[in-house]
């Protein structure tokens, strides 16, 4: 009772002060007619408070998004399927869907009566043109009485989520050696798990399953060791995305960062498409699942967990690149990093992640073109560019302007027989990874 009559309204409230008004004109004058007006006035509000006040409503919603993961700029549809599963009718019901604003305005419908076993399905679209996982809801629902003077707020408790991932650009084909790897024989076979021959053994590490333990090699060395299933001819890709605050410029979706996130995730799908599992590493090493590999597939729906990394990737103060998923994780195969600004203490670093890998390609930021102004930018790139060539680095910069597909051709005939960055990449031959 008492939330209800909080929850007055303007109009109600304005009864109720005139009622009260009329009652002690009435004793103050002596006319009778003036207590029955402001006893009508000062009833219907407390009445209607206090009929809503006891009313116990059995709403239910159902919430469901279509698609739950989209890309950038893209529509989901958000359908809620309504019903009262009680046997007491509503009056005039207020719904709004609560939303971030970068989904769009607020949803609101009226609705005008809920009778026993109503159902209906309202829906609506949502689009963002900036990635992140953003959740939709709770909704809000508004009870009103037909004259408007009390109004009641009630707010289911369930939410769903989308996924906005990054923009994709389609990639031509360029040639991605050095990232087969695997044990034994260099030729495909099947794969039979279990087999005593196809099983090998290494150190235990953090994150190991227990049950891979090979307790016999285990008393032999003197401590544990598991079980490693050989697996030939594993095409392994790493994607590693510089996510420094101090590497990138800009800010929102025009920044350095987002512009290597998109490049991140194009990266990402054209390997996964041509037939690479896929891991995702960060500055900070294990967050955005490091340790996980992402089979290939053929189509995009394939390389859904990366993108939905890379849509909830954020900036990190750390200054320093974290290698110690090195350590963890017996890396081969290819490396691909979309580097930001490099600065010298992040040398030693990169020359430890290209001597993991077989073959070590890099796509680097020209971000001083993202802030105007600075003209000592482009040598610092440049030096990093050479400096990164020199070190066995397949490397090429990348600017604001420059088209992905364009920045990807050169990228595979960048080191190649001395091809500069400009030259004609579709004169270089595929070379089957």
């Amino acid at each position: 009772m008492r939330e209800a009559l909080s929850a007055m309204t303007i109009r109600g409230r304005a009864f109720l002060a005139a009622g009260v008004t009329a009652l002690l004109c009435a004793m103050f004058l002596g006319h009778d007619e003036l207590v029955r007006v402001g006893a009508l006035l000062v009833l219907l509000p407390l009445a209607t408070a206090w009929f809503l006040g006891r009313s116990r409503y059995r709403l239910g919603l159902v919430r469901s998004l279509t698609p739950s993961q989209v890309v950038a700029g893209q529509q989901a549809r958000v359908t809620l399927d309504l019903t009262n599963d009680g046997r007491m009718p509503t009056g005039l019901l207020l719904l709004e869907d609560q939303i971030p604003y970068v989904l769009g305005t607020r949803p609101r419908f009226v609705v005008d009566k809920m009778g026993p076993k109503w159902k209906r399905s309202v829906g609506y679209l949502v689009r963002s043109d900036v990635r992140g996982k953003f959740d939709v809801g709770p909704m809000k629902v508004r009870l009103s009485d037909p004259f408007g003077l009390v109004e009641l707020e009630r707010t289911f408790q369930s939410r769903s989520s989308l996924v906005v991932t990054p923009r994709v650009v389609p990639l031509p084909a360029i040639p991605l050696s050095g990232a087969w790897t695997g044990s034994g024989d260099n030729r495909p076979r099947a794969f039979a798990s279990g087999s005593a021959e196809d099983v090998t053994v290494r150190e235990y590490r953090r994150g190991d399953d227990l049950r891979r333990v090979h307790w016999r090699s285990s008393a032999h060395a003197g401590e544990l060791m598991v079980r490693r299933e050989e697996q030939p001819w594993q095409s392994r890709a790493t994607l590693f995305v510089d996510n420094r605050r101090y590497a990138h410029r800009g800010t929102g979706a025009a920044s350095s960062l987002e512009h290597a996130v998109t490049a991140a995730a194009s990266i990402a799908v054209h390997l996964v498409q041509r037939g690479f599992t896929v891991r995702l590493v960060t500055a900070l090493g294990e967050e955005s699942g490091a340790a996980s590999w992402h089979e290939h597939g053929a189509a995009t729906a394939e390389a859904a967990p990366l993108l939905e990394s890379l849509a909830v990737l954020t900036d990190t103060a750390h200054p320093h690149i974290d290698a110690r998923w090195l350590q963890e994780a017996g890396h081969a195969g290819l490396l691909i990093a979309v580097l930001g600004d490099v600065a010298d203490h992040d040398r030693p670093v990169l020359t430890r992640l290209r001597h993991s890998a077989a073959n070590a390609m890099a796509l680097t930021l020209d971000v001083p073109a993202w802030t105007r102004g600075n003209e000592a930018g482009p040598s610092t790139v440049a030096a990093t560019t050479a400096w990164l060539g020199a070190n066995g680095w397949r490397s090429v910069t990348s600017g604001p302007a420059d088209p992905l597909p364009t920045v990807w051709q050169e990228l595979g005939v960048a080191g190649r027989s001395g091809a500069p960055r400009g030259s004609d990449p579709r004169r270089t031959p595929e070379v089957a990874s």
